[in-house]
């Protein structure tokens, strides 16, 4: 026997409907093929799907969603990252550059290559990497050795690998690579001996001002001592640290930051390329 429905009719402003149907579509309401406004009003009804205000999140909040994420994809758990994705998407009120973002990451495979490199490394095993760098072109590394470094607020794969014609960094550091872990797009065994450690080269930096004393020492750092101030040459009291780097481009970031109160005293190539970094940032406000 049939089903006995009631009949409910609507009077409502022009356009309403076809938002319905929008709304039921993304849902996943249909009868047959098409979005069902009737299924989505049952829905509403049965308590099976929520209708309300969207959360309300803070910039603070939506921050520390979106570091989740990328620290889920990174460790390797591509399913949670996606659920708190979904989150945000369904009922958060977002604004539209950072909704399509998330639409973007919800879009592509999240798939854990993190757990991959970690197997790799473990059994110090030689691995292919396939990656799309940031105009999407797909570059393909072989690695040699691997670490999962944290920079500014996520995971990144440092890797010695044997390519190097297209490298633009010093002669000493050719071989190593920083890659996004997101942009990977596949992982092969490959043969070949396992390296064990990076190249790196030391850099002598100079600390001045109030961050002769806020200086907080790095793994890396192999001398840290602070230098006292010599009256008679009129030399100032300065902190000298020299630390061995693997990858100029975050020293770079780093020292940035620090202003007038950090000097890369040694080498003359890293010292030279943050002043061509300052002046073509000064370049913007001539």
């Amino acid at each position: 026997m049939p089903r006995k429905k009631e009949t409910l009719t609507l009077s409502v402003p022009p356009g309403t409907k076809n938002k319905l149907d929008a709304i039921a579509a993304r849902l996943g309401i249909k009868w047959g093929e098409r979005p069902s406004p009737s299924g989505l009003v049952s829905a509403i009804a049965d308590s099976s799907l929520y209708v309300g205000s969207y959360f309300s999140f803070s910039r603070e909040e939506i921050e520390a969603l979106q570091q989740a994420i990328r620290a889920l994809i990174d460790s390797g758990q591509p399913t949670l990252a996606k659920s708190v994705v979904t989150l945000l998407l369904n009922y958060a009120h977002l604004e539209a550059p950072l909704r399509q973002e998330l639409i973007q990451t919800a879009s592509h495979p999240l798939d854990g290559w993190r757990i991959q490199v970690d197997q790799y490394r473990d059994r110090q095993q030689p691995f292919r990497v396939l990656y799309a760098n940031s105009q999407g072109k797909i570059l393909e590394f072989t690695v040699r050795y691997a670490e999962v470094q944290f920079h500014e607020k996520r995971d990144y794969l440092q890797i010695w690998c044997d390519e190097t014609e297209d490298s633009l960094d010093l002669p000493e550091l050719k071989h190593n690579r920083c890659l996004r872990l997101e942009r990977i797009q596949g992982i092969l065994e490959a043969t070949g001996e396992w390296r064990g450690s990076f190249n790196s080269i030391p850099v002598q930096l100079r600390f001045t001002k109030e961050m002769i004393a806020a200086y907080k020492a790095k793994a890396e750092d192999t001398e840290n001592e602070v230098i006292e101030a010599d009256v008679q040459k009129q030399i100032p009291p300065y902190r000298r640290v020299t630390r061995q780097i693997v990858n100029p481009f975050w020293l770079i970031r780093e020292i940035l930051r620090y202003g007038s109160s950090c000097e890369v005293i040694h080498p003359p190539a890293i010292r030279d390329r943050l002043k061509n970094e300052i002046q073509k940032t000064l370049q913007h406000y001539l």
